[in-house]
């Protein structure tokens, strides 16, 4: 019985996992087009999902510690060898925890690309506000001492 509804709620998560690969990557080509706009759009949606999945896989956790069985896919593979539906249970849980693996490296590369905006961003600022000057050389060959920060309105 636990194995029917183990194989049930894998089978269920498949569908949110995919829209959850589909949204990091329109999140990656809107960071990409700096469109803020849908981004709160997709964010307020990635996060809905993964508060789902991640619900979904703590009831999964508890029906392998239920059965007395790691919650991991060792665990997973007790029970599929004790199981007549055991084949399909491996089978749903590989294609589970890939989808999973791809939306984690979809969602560390668009870390990545925040991380480098934000990076630029910044030094955009500093050269705004007058803080990221080079240093120059005067007419005697030595350097110009550095430029005072200025306002915005005089960048």
């Amino acid at each position: 019985m636990q194995d029917t509804t183990l194989l049930q709620m894998m089978t269920d998560d498949l569908v949110p996992t995919r829209q959850l690969l589909d949204l990091l990557q329109a999140e990656s080509l809107i960071l990409h087009g700096r469109n803020m706009v849908e981004m709160e759009q997709v964010l307020a949606q990635k996060q809905a999902l993964v508060v789902l999945l991640e619900q979904h896989g703590r009831l999964r956790s508890q029906v392998l510690a239920s059965l007395g069985l790691p919650t991991n896919r060792k665990g997973l593979e007790e029970l599929a060898s004790q199981s007549p539906i055991g084949e399909a249970l491996l089978q749903k849980g590989d294609e589970l925890a890939t989808l999973i693996a791809e939306c984690q490296a979809l969602n560390e590369q668009n870390g990545k690309l925040i991380q480098l905006q934000q990076v630029t961003t910044a030094h955009q600022l500093r050269i705004l506000n007058g803080g990221d000057t080079p240093t120059l050389y005067d007419s005697r060959g030595s350097t110009a001492g550095r430029a005072r920060p200025r306002p915005l309105s005089q960048a």
